[in-house]
């Protein structure tokens, strides 16, 4: 599955609006649409770089949605600028979501307890009991880790109410592939 990354630009405005500079970011791959953010609450932490939405919160970009109870974006501290409180914050370093995770895309619904998004390397880690849905094939484990500009990722074990510690998996061949495996061969002619 390809999903693609996660990267709020609203905290820019937050965070310009008291004070400390962001550059813009970006939620889907290759997108240069606006990201819209929506919360119960917003909290901007400005000595630590933070901005912190809470309850329902909701992070859209184009067609790409990422919904948790908490979104926490961490911005790189920069030095002090003259005459400003506090450190300057530069780009986004990561994000992170905490409480009923789902990451929605038109392709593929991913679910799971907790998400870090690491701006740098461009990976996006979910922990907790992880559903993976693409059509009808649902893969499920405790920790998917995946790159959102390759497409490149592992799925680990340990998926709830199962036993072990493996990822499992349940695929269905697609219509096209089913159909043809469904039909009768056609008589040899002689």
């Amino acid at each position: 599955m390809r999903l693609k990354s996660l990267f709020p630009t609203m905290v820019a405005a937050a965070l310009a609006l008291l004070g400390g500079p962001v550059a813009a970011q970006q939620l889907a791959t290759n997108s240069k649409s606006p990201v819209d953010i929506t919360a119960d609450e917003l909290e901007v932490v400005n000595n630590k770089c933070q901005a912190i939405w809470r309850g329902n919160a909701e992070a859209l970009q184009d067609t790409a949605r990422l919904r948790a109870d908490v979104l926490t974006i961490y911005n790189h501290i920069g030095g002090a600028k003259p005459g400003a409180q506090g450190p300057a914050c530069g780009d986004m370093e990561r994000m992170e979501a905490q409480g009923s995770v789902y990451y929605v895309t038109p392709q593929q619904r991913v679910h799971g307890d907790a998400a870090v998004y690491e701006a740098g390397s461009t990976t996006i880690t979910i922990t907790g009991d992880v559903v993976a849905v693409q059509g009808q094939n649902v893969l499920r484990g405790s920790r998917m880790v995946f790159n959102t500009q390759t497409g490149q990722g592992q799925m680990q074990g340990g998926a709830k109410g199962r036993k072990g510690e493996r990822p499992r998996g349940v695929f269905y061949p697609s219509q096209a592939n089913a159909n043809s495996s469904n039909t009768k061969p056609s008589p040899a002619r002689r």
